[in-house]
């Protein structure tokens, strides 16, 4: 198993999953993907909860829709740190994944980001942020990221400023 390991409740999901795997792979993080089901595969979702921590992982990344019990299931099964992404699903477009996934109850933490294709990235950063606790080396390629991104930002607004919207279209 990998450092982190990101499991989707079916294949649906894997295209806004894309920016969790690609942002890991920048940042030189070892991820796995796994399709389990909380409903479906609830023995084998339950198993790799289970076995997490001795196999080598360090944060477990869950995105499901419609129930999305997915994160709490593995939230359950291990003291490791679960981020939740919420997928949009009819017919309340994502609004009732949020809602499972936030209610939480006392003692069973589940973070949880954004809903859809920014979710994927976010919980990236987050386990990156988590990870680089105890890892000098991470810690700054997480900095320098942010400065990259500020950096783009104030460049964007030099455009508009000197150039004007049409600049940036």
């Amino acid at each position: 198993m990998s450092t982190v390991t990101i499991i989707m409740g079916s294949k649906s999901d894997l295209p806004a999953l894309k920016g969790a795997f690609d942002t890991l792979k920048e940042f030189g993080v070892d991820c796995e993907g796994r399709i389990l089901s909380a409903h479906r595969t609830p023995d084998a979702a339950a198993e790799l909860a289970k076995n997490a921590e001795e196999n080598g992982t360090k944060v477990l990344i869950c995105a499901a829709g419609m129930a999305a019990h997915l994160a709490g299931v593995i939230a359950g099964h291990t003291v490791l740190p679960v981020i939740g992404i919420p997928m949009a699903s009819a017919p309340f477009n994502g609004l009732d994944s949020l809602l499972a996934m936030v209610q939480m109850p006392p003692g069973i933490p589940v973070a949880t980001v954004t809903a859809g294709n920014a979710g994927g990235k976010n919980a990236a950063l987050l386990a990156i942020q988590m990870l680089a606790l105890s890892d000098p080396e991470l810690m700054q390629k997480l900095k320098d990221f942010r400065v990259k991104q500020a950096e783009k930002v104030l460049a964007d607004d030099k455009v508009l400023r000197e150039s004007g919207y049409s600049a940036l279209i």
